[in-house]
C-alpha cells in the first residue's frame, strides 16, 4: 500500500483521503484549518505560504488539490503559483511515484461550440486560468512522474448552486452555450483509478486528462430539465453577447481519453447526477 499526501485537503480531497484509507493507503490530508479532516486522514496543519512545509517522509504520491479562496490574482498566485513552488521545494528529497495537480477546464478558451480534448490548445487569457497554466508548468517540469487532471463544473453534495437558483427563481441560461462539468463522486472515482493504475502499470498512466462527464450539453437544457423537476416556472432564456459567449466559454469537452483507460463513470450524464441531488 502507498504513501499518499493531499495538500489541500478540502471538500474533495478528503472524500478521496477517505476512499484511499479504506483502501489500505497510508493518507495525509494538509491544510490551514484541520478541524473538518475526516477520520483515516492523518491531518498536517500547515500554510503553502510557508517555505518550510511539515511533510511525511517516504512519500509515493502527492494530489495538489489547493484552491484560491477569492476570485483575486492574488489569491491564485498564492494558491497555483507560490503554494506549487513551496510544495516541489518540499519534496525534493522524496522518491514520489506520481505527483498529481488538479487543475480546471477553464484552461481551455474556446467560444464556438468546437469539441475539445488533451491536444487542444488553451488560453491563459485572464489571471485565473493563466495562473492555473503555470502551476501546471511548475509541475511538469518538476523531477517526478506527474499527471494534470483538468475538471469541468464541478457538482455534488455541498455543491447545488445551479438548483438553488432554479429553486429561487434566479436561474437564466444563454442560449446556444454548451457547458461541460462532472459529479463530485467521479472527480474522486477518477483520481482513485489513476493512482491504482499507476500502481499496476505507470506507462499506461499518461501526462493529461480531462475530467467531465459524457454528455456536454446545452446550458439552456439543463436548466429546463432542472426546472422540470423541481416544478418551476420556466427558465428565462437570454440570447448571449459576444463579451457573455466569451466570458462564459462555449466548449464541449472530451472525456475519451479517461474512459479508454478503464475508467467507468458513476454519473455518465446529468440527468443520473442531479436526479440524486434533488
Amino acid at each position: 500500500m502507498a504513501n499518499v499526501l493531499i495538500v489541500g485537503c478540502g471538500g474533495i480531497g478528503c472524500e478521496l483521503g477517505q476512499v484511499l484509507s479504506e483502501q489500505g493507503h497510508e493518507v495525509y490530508g494538509l491544510r490551514r484549518d484541520i478541524s473538518d479532516i475526516p477520520d483515516g486522514i492523518t491531518p498536517i496543519e500547515a500554510d503553502l505560504s510557508n517555505t518550510n512545509l511539515p511533510f511525511p517522509e517516504n512519500l509515493d504520491y502527492v494530489f495538489y488539490m489547493a484552491s484560491a479562496g477569492k476570485h483575486k490574482d492574488v489569491a491564485y498566485y498564492q494558491a497555483y503559483v507560490s503554494g506549487v513552488k513551496h510544495t516541489l521545494k518540499n519534496l525534493q528529497n522524496q522518491s514520489l511515484k506520481r505527483l498529481f495537480f488538479i487543475s480546471s477546464s477553464s484552461v481551455f478558451g474556446q467560444s464556438e461550440g468546437e469539441k475539445v480534448t488533451e491536444e487542444s490548445p488553451t488560453s491563459g487569457s485572464n489571471f485565473s486560468t493563466k495562473r492555473l497554466l503555470e502551476g501546471e508548468e511548475l509541475i511538469n517540469e518538476s523531477p517526478f512522474a506527474s499527471t494534470v487532471v483538468r475538471f469541468g463544473g464541478i457538482y455534488g453534495p455541498g455543491r447545488t448552486h445551479l438548483i438553488d437558483l432554479v429553486q429561487q427563481g434566479k436561474a437564466h441560461c444563454m442560449e446556444d452555450v454548451y457547458s461541460n462539468r462532472i459529479h463530485s463522486d467521479d472527480c474522486v472515482g477518477i483520481l482513485v483509478h489513476l493512482l491504482n493504475l499507476n500502481e499496476k502499470n505507470p506507462k499506461q498512466v499518461e501526462s493529461l486528462y480531462i475530467g467531465v462527464d459524457d454528455e456536454p450539453t446545452l446550458s439552456c437544457e439543463v436548466y429546463e430539465w432542472l426546472a422540470e423537476q423541481l416544478n418551476v416556472a420556466n427558465i428565462e432564456h437570454l440570447e448571449p453577447t459576444e463579451n457573455s459567449r466569451l466570458m462564459r466559454s462555449n466548449k464541449r469537452l472530451s472525456n475519451a481519453k479517461i474512459r479508454s483507460t478503464g475508467y467507468e463513470f458513476k454519473y455518465p450524464n446529468y440527468q443520473a447526477g442531479y436526479s440524486e441531488l434533488i
